[in-house]
């Protein structure tokens, strides 16, 4: 199999696609033929040597989101058959041609969803339905999302707006109109959050969400909102400074499922930025730059 690997710790440079051999399923489990593959933060992290996911055997996979099709079954699994069209979570092994994951962790590819689409919704819809869930986002909430245009940030104010609750998101100006088209209220972020926010909540805001970091914990606090209602996803430091919450919404195929039902109804929408595995540095860069909309994902030729 081809798959984008690093031999040290680094910049998106160290990425290079090698030639490995095929991963062979064990009992349990299944080898999935890669379609596309979402690339994340925790990608980021683990490449540049900040999360590191025991011993240092280099080289080193990255990846975490995929979808494909389920191309060998190992012994003993039931209810899936070659062929069929999937997605799901694996660890540091899905920017690939091939990837062997529990047949209990694949969720079913609806046809609505075309393969892109479905491996840019596997962690943020995970990541987003569980964190409202933890906060306790329902109807009468108004919610902050603290980097609202990105991926997480999409998905969670989708789904707060479909709970009922009112949604706020900040971002740079150039993707206010997509969190309008969205259904939130949007704000720039940066100096001068605090008051923007107060200039266009029509109440308290009531729970925050950060996905940025940045001082967002802080901002949330100055608002008022109640810290065992604000929760982040990136900054364990300013959670323990503040005595807020960090949010670690755990894998869960069932509510994967649940998302990707609404987004293949057009419920729910994620938008793509694609690179071909070759430009997997590239995919790199740009998750590393952030301040983009939507999900980036590496397209595996057939």
């Amino acid at each position: 199999m081809r798959a984008a690997v690093f031999d040290r710790y680094g910049p998106p440079e160290v990425l290079r696609i090698a030639d490995l051999p095929d991963p062979e399923p064990g009992p349990g489990q299944v080898r999935i033929r890669v379609r596309a593959a979402g690339v994340q933060p925790f990608d980021i992290a683990v490449r540049q040597g900040w999360i590191k996911r025991g011993p240092e055997n280099f080289p080193h996979q990255v990846g975490q989101e995929y979808s494909g099709v389920v191309e060998l079954l190992g012994e003993g699994v039931t209810g899936l058959a070659v062929g069929d069209p999937v997605l799901g979570s694996t660890m540091m092994a899905g920017q690939a041609t091939h990837v062997v994951v529990p047949a209990s962790d694949v969720v079913a590819k609806p046809p609505e969803l075309d393969f892109p689409t479905a491996a840019a919704l596997v962690a943020a819809a995970q990541t987003a339905s569980g964190a409202l869930r933890e906060l306790g986002v329902g109807a009468g909430d108004t919610l902050l999302v603290h980097a609202a245009a990105g991926s997480v940030g999409t998905i969670a104010v989708q789904l707060a707006r479909l709970a009922g609750a009112t949604v706020i998101g900040t971002a740079s100006p150039a993707n206010h109109d997509y969190l309008r088209r969205l259904g939130a209220l949007p704000v720039a972020y940066g100096d001068g959050v605090v008051e923007a926010v107060r200039a266009v909540a029509q109440g308290p805001v009531t729970v925050a969400l950060d996905a940025a970091g940045r001082g967002a914990i802080a901002a949330s606090v100055e608002l008022g909102v109640p810290r065992d209602r604000i929760g982040t996803i990136v900054d364990d430091k300013a959670a323990a400074e503040f005595g807020t919450m960090v949010v670690r919404a755990g894998r869960s195929p069932a509510r994967l499922g649940e998302v990707v039902a609404l987004a293949a109804r057009g419920v729910l929408t994620m938008p793509v930025r694609a690179y071909p595995l070759a430009e997997a540095a590239e995919a790199h860069a740009v998750v590393e730059a952030g301040h983009g909309r939507g999900k980036v994902v590496l397209i595996v030729e057939p």
